[in-house]
């Protein structure tokens, strides 16, 4: 019941107290603030495990940043989708600047795949948090290849790819009207990007057959 809930909260555009009404339509008693509760408690461990079983993405990256409005006030998250439209990574984060920028390539490096081009807007921030990000990448790798430095295409109009990919998220956030405070905030939208990742079939076992959410979420 409770991976229920907050398996329909994160994935379509439910209030609390539609699931509240949901539940007690099913015989069970559930008050909205508790779903709150479990959402924000469970879905950074949910969003742990299902990391554990993501498929390696494809070699050309796509990066750019949204704004999501938390206690009335705009904050950053940044995303990084392949040219399969599979998630790779997202970071949200208070400001939008190199250091951020930095810190969300450096995490999404980690993740299985290196890219061999990222795709970027007009962003000068983005182009050089890249640059030394690829190069501690390749000097800390270990697998005795030769890596390439990562080719770098800046171009205006180049990323609507992702820009699409943001309005997902920013249509389930938008009923949510808006987040109290940063920690829930990357906690729900961690479960919302996580929910986005199985739609898109992003788990190694989600490939054949088909599974759907509520049985990806229990697999």
């Amino acid at each position: 019941m409770i991976l229920l809930c907050i398996g329909w909260h994160l994935a379509y555009n439910l209030s609390l107290r539609n699931l509240e009404e949901m539940m007690a339509e099913r015989g069970i008693s559930v008050d909205h603030a508790r779903v709150h509760r479990w959402v924000v408690r469970y879905s950074p461990e949910l969003l742990e495990r299902f990391n554990r079983r993501k498929r390696a993405v494809a070699g050309t990256w796509h990066v750019d940043e949204t704004d999501i409005k938390v206690h009335g006030q705009w904050r950053y998250l940044s995303s990084a989708i392949d040219s399969n439209w599979d998630t790779v990574e997202f970071w949200f984060s208070e400001r939008r600047n190199l250091t951020t920028a930095k810190r969300f390539l450096d995490k999404t490096l980690k993740r299985p795949g290196r890219p061999e081009r990222v795709v970027i807007d007009g962003s000068r921030t983005n182009r050089e948090a890249i640059l030394p990000c690829d190069t501690t990448d390749r000097l800390q790798d270990r697998s005795r290849r030769k890596l390439k430095p990562i080719r770098i295409r800046q171009r205006r109009y180049l990323n609507n790819r992702i820009e699409q990919d943001h309005r997902a998220t920013k249509r389930r956030v938008r009923p949510m009207l808006g987040f109290k405070s940063m920690d829930n905030a990357r906690a729900i939208l961690g479960g919302i990007e996580m929910a986005h990742m199985m739609r898109k079939g992003q788990a190694k076992f989600a490939c054949a057959p088909q599974l759907s959410l509520a049985e990806q979420l229990v697999a």
